[in-house]
This record gives structure tokens, sequence and C-alpha cells, in this order.
């Protein structure tokens, strides 16, 4: 699921970068298809990309809930409040 920072504009190939792109989150567009949010380890530039008819299902639902599994801030203090 990780891709090549090849593209500046989807199709173009004129990103000089060539960095991998680690997927970090799933968006649901609204007739149902799944898109990869990337990240460029290079560069940081954010592409989406939809998800591949090939995509492990499983790892898919994986990226879509890491936020929860692994919070940027303390749960707790959501409580607190």
């Amino acid at each position: 699921m990780w891709s090549r920072h090849v593209d500046n504009r989807p199709g173009d190939r004129a990103a000089d970068c060539g960095s991998s792109m680690e997927p970090i989150a799933v968006s649901v567009r609204g007739d149902g298809e799944w898109v990869l949010i990337h990240r460029c380890t290079g560069c940081d530039a954010l592409h989406a990309n939809r998800s591949a008819g090939d995509d492990n299902p499983l790892l898919l639902v994986r990226v879509a809930v890491r936020p929860i599994v692994q919070s940027p801030f303390p749960l707790e203090r959501l409580t607190a409040m």
C-alpha cells in the first residue's frame, strides 16, 4: 500500500522527490470508494490515491483505525473534560 512520490498532480510524473509515500489515513468518498491518504517520507507532501482492487481489505481497515488505536494524545483527558 506504500507508493513512490512520482506525481505532483495525478499522472503528471513531474515530482523530483521519488521518496516513499506512507499510507497514513483512509477516506471514503460519497459513492463508497475508499481513498488512501499518503505522506511522502522525503518532503512531507500529501496525496490522495484511490484504493486498488488488489489492496488487502484488512490492511485498509488497519490504516483506517490507526488513529483510534494509536491516539496522538492521551484519551484519558477526554473523560476529564
